[in-house]
């Protein structure tokens, strides 16, 4: 079976978010805990799995080193690079996805970018946990939850707060979240970027995903609201870093970004069932 490993929200190798991609040739899901045993081994923070449905479109499952996840964002993106790459899906075209966050519409573009369109997760004002503002060394100006999405959005002062964080990440997989999302306006407005932010997800086997795309979905709507703006762009700042474009339509955020493909493998015979 093949295997991919893409780079997203990028457009250059060994930035943005890596995710491993497998093509499945299979009418059914592969058996849950080979799934879950090929995304322990690539280790990285999420492995997509995606089939062809009878009817049209696609079925699409992501998996972190140790759990399965609700939605994910780069990995989705990471999957439309990999189809694109291989003539499945058209540029210019709307794709379906079916996933455990519903229907997922992605579109890549004639200019090589791809846009994801997803549910908008508007957060909602939430006490700050005790001995959060500890765990991540830093003044927490006000907590928001994300309702389904599972994080809990922090806002810190500034941009250099954000970028500076060195977090407690033991302290932090102790809260009933699945991650953090640190955020701040970006030092200059009028620059590439709105917005940056940090995702830190040790609780479900991701120390620090290096570009979140589903963790916009919140930070779209809030940032929106605050700086009244329907398009931003957003920065996730962490070492490897990456831009993602957001635009909100009601109640989803159009999310845009590039992908390239760094390795491409085949898993040997005994791993492949």
């Amino acid at each position: 079976m093949r295997i991919r490993i893409v780079d997203a929200f990028t457009d250059r190798p060994f930035a943005g978010n890596p995710a491993a991609v497998c093509v499945l040739d299979g009418p059914e899901w592969p058996e849950e805990r080979w799934m879950r045993r090929v995304a322990a081994e690539v280790n990285l923070s999420e492995t997509a799995y995606v089939r062809a449905l009878p009817g049209g479109g696609w079925a699409l499952r992501w998996f972190t080193p140790t759990e399965e996840a609700n939605l994910c964002g780069h990995a989705t993106l990471a999957t439309v690079h990999a189809l694109r790459a291989d003539g499945l899906v058209e540029a210019g075209a709307w794709a379906a996805f079916e996933s455990m966050s519903g229907t997922l519409l992605a579109r890549p573009e004639p200019d090589g970018s791809i846009t994801l369109d997803f549910p908008a997760n508007p957060p909602v004002a939430a006490a700050v946990p005790p001995g959060l503002a500890e765990a991540l060394g830093a003044e927490i100006l006000a907590a928001y939850d994300t309702g389904a999405l599972g994080d809990l959005v922090v806002v810190l002062k500034s941009e250099h707060t954000v970028r500076g964080l060195r977090p407690d990440l033991n302290a932090v997989a102790t809260l009933p979240v699945r991650g953090v999302i640190a955020t701040a306006g970006a030092d200059d407005p009028a620059g590439p970027y709105q917005f940056v932010s940090r995702f830190f997800g040790p609780a479900c086997g991701i120390p620090e995903d290096p570009v979140t795309g589903s963790a916009h979905t919140a930070l779209a709507p809030y940032w929106a609201e605050r700086l009244g703006s329907l398009t931003l762009t957003g920065y996730q700042a962490s070492p490897r870093g990456g831009s993602v474009t957001c635009e909100l339509k009601g109640g989803r955020v159009l999310l845009s970004g590039r992908a390239v493909t760094v390795l491409e493998g085949v898993l040997s015979p005994s791993a492949a069932s």
